[in-house]
């Protein structure tokens, strides 16, 4: 993780500097407060980086000398199909429609849209942990 820290520390100072001379130069606060954003962005990522290195060390892939079994074993559970995303997909072309045609259908959307999010959620809420 102590490269991705220093990468995204790179990534930070080049938002800091750029944002320093659009500052200067543009003195325009949309484009401002978008490069501010991505500096203020890329520096979490570089802490939380940096913050898991120290907490946790090197990581296997990080080292010259491990095997690729040290990153092996259970990953997590898998679910089976679920008729959910297609139901999230309408709700969400019905809500993006209603945009443009009334609020009427944008209701109608989100009574698509919630009920099967929440589903897809909690469809394996109470599987047993292994």
């Amino acid at each position: 993780m102590k490269s991705e820290a220093y990468l995204f520390a790179g990534v930070a100072l080049f938002f800091l500097v750029s944002d320093a001379a659009y500052i200067w130069f543009a003195r325009e606060p949309a484009g401002i407060a978008a490069l501010s954003v991505s500096f203020g962005m890329s520096s979490v990522i570089s802490f939380f980086c940096l913050v898991n290195y120290r907490r946790k060390g090197l990581r296997p892939e990080d080292r010259a000398d491990s095997d690729i079994r040290e990153r092996g074993g259970i990953i997590d559970f898998f679910p089976p199909q679920s008729g959910y995303p297609v139901i999230i997909a309408l709700g969400a072309a019905v809500t993006a429609v209603g945009i443009v045609y009334g609020v009427w259908i944008i209701i109608i959307g989100f009574g698509l849209l919630w009920p099967s999010i929440f589903g897809m959620v909690f469809q394996f809420g109470n599987r047993e942990s292994q």
